[in-house]
């Protein structure tokens, strides 16, 4: 059965693609009308999409010609921030690197299959000059398909991830989805204040996009470092404060206690304890 987080989140998207855009495109950072799951809610972008969609200015059955035309006007009455800001156009993404990529993550995949498809994924994004997060998303499928076979290809990979999402503020929650993978193999090894490094600026971002499974992720990784640091009690706190993030997030205790038992196994500090 889904939990609260996942229901909520399949309400935003789905009432909101009801609502106005039907398509998802790999090329927006910052929306939910993105397949690659990293934005759960409804981002300010995408509340901005709606509002002009259903502005006063526009009606039923207007050309592709006079919508374009009101446009500015409609954006800079919702958006006048926005007035002055270099237009950055990430060009369309390849229907190639759109199947390899759902390929390489799809559920239906033999695990045989993915490594080819990550692989072919990460080689269209580099022909294709994607610098931006569909690079950094190349990156980060490359290094959570080989993470169990070969951890350091997948550091390394991660750690390329992590390159490209910090190029942009618009990509912070792609960068603490990296944050989880790079903290797990630093508390791994034992590397517990570089890993509360990595893992401390993206604890805010968790929370203002309402994800709970990411944050408590974050604090339940926050822990294991913190122990490592020698700071037990900081530990113990963190842990009891992310268990109601993890509740709405994982709705199961099952699951809740599966997540943390995981990343409890993670510190070598619990491995030499038994």
């Amino acid at each position: 059965m889904p939990g609260p987080q996942e229901i909520r989140d399949c309400l935003h998207e789905e009432f909101a693609q009801g609502l106005g855009p039907l398509n998802d495109l790999y090329r927006l950072p910052n929306s939910v009308f993105n397949d690659d799951n990293i934005h759960t809610i409804l981002t300010d972008f995408d509340m901005m999409v709606l509002r002009a969609t259903y502005a006063p200015e526009l009606r039923s059955g207007m050309t592709r010609a006079e919508v374009a035309a009101r446009l500015p006007a409609i954006l800079r009455r919702i958006n006048p921030a926005g007035e002055g800001v270099a237009y950055r156009a990430l060009p369309p993404t390849s229907r190639a690197w759109i199947r390899e990529i759902q390929t390489a993550l799809g559920p239906g995949t033999p695990a045989g299959d993915r490594m080819g498809a990550a692989t072919r994924a990460l080689n269209l994004a580099q022909a294709a000059k994607y610098n931006d997060h569909r690079l950094g998303f190349s990156y980060f499928a490359m290094g959570r398909i080989v993470q169990r076979a070969n951890p350091d290809e997948a550091f390394r990979m991660f750690k390329a991830a992590d390159k490209m999402f910090r190029q942009s503020t618009q990509t912070n929650l792609y960068a603490a989805h990296t944050a989880v993978q790079l903290a797990s193999y630093q508390i791994a090894y034992g590397k517990g204040q570089e890993a509360l490094v990595t893992l401390t600026p993206y604890l805010d971002a968790a929370y203002e996009e309402e994800n709970a499974a990411l944050l408590s992720t974050l604090m339940f990784l926050r822990a294991e470092a913190l122990e490592l640091t020698g700071r037990a009690c900081e530990a113990r706190i963190v842990r009891l404060d992310s268990l109601n993030w993890a509740r709405y997030g994982f709705g199961s205790e099952k699951h809740l206690k599966t997540k943390l038992r995981e990343i409890q196994a993670l510190n070598p500090l619990n491995r030499r304890n038994g």
